[in-house]
């Protein structure tokens, strides 16, 4: 396994991963004792409105975050999505609305290009067709990073912009669109 690397890097992630989820449960089961002991404080109290009332409150938030740690372990333990760990491939091209649909498509290309960079991603520009008064008829990138894919899988399909472009002069909105492909890498 150690001899591996591949394999011992796929291991040691399902272990982080198994390790969350165990670590959830445990504050699960202490937040259980949590309740339990508050019901008995409450039972104690014997007239001390103050006492009794603190209880309760303590045994209301912590059978909230109870409800919460149930929601998380579930979603925890659903499967994932083979490929959410992919690398991607995005091409954005302009759709309708002219010149203004070219400055869309580059408005957003810097905008993921910018959140690739927040999150610590490799963007590069593998091919671009420029349009005429600024922004892409075409533009295609490559992302690698973690969890590229899972990030950005749902980002795919027409965008849509309405504003009133610089270059009007009456003030009319012009709505222009754009095209995303998000295709998960082959091999990565």
């Amino acid at each position: 396994m150690a001899s591996d690397p591949k394999e011992f890097q796929k291991l040691s992630k399902a272990m982080g991963e198994l390790t969350r989820v165990v670590d959830m449960y445990a504050r699960y089961k202490e937040c259980e004792v949590g309740v339990e002991e508050a019901k008995a404080m409450v039972k104690d109290a014997a007239g001390d409105l103050e006492m009794e009332e603190m209880a309760r409150e303590e045994a209301a938030a912590l059978g909230t975050e109870m409800s919460e740690l149930e929601d998380k372990m579930t979603l925890a333990l659903l499967p994932t999505d083979p490929l959410d760990e992919k690398n991607i491939m995005l091409e954005i091209r302009a759709g309708t609305g002219g010149d203004e649909a070219g400055i869309w498509a580059g408005d957003l290309y810097r905008m993921y290009n910018r959140y690739a960079e927040r999150e610590g991603w490799k963007a590069t520009i593998l091919t671009t067709n420029p349009a005429d008064s600024g922004g892409y008829k075409e533009i295609v990138v490559e992302l690698k990073g973690d969890s590229v894919y899972s990030q950005l899988k749902w980002e795919a399909g027409v965008h849509r912009v309405q504003r009133v472009p610089a270059t009007e002069s009456q003030g009319r909105i012009q709505t222009s669109t754009a095209t995303v492909a998000v295709m998960p890498e082959v091999g990565s």
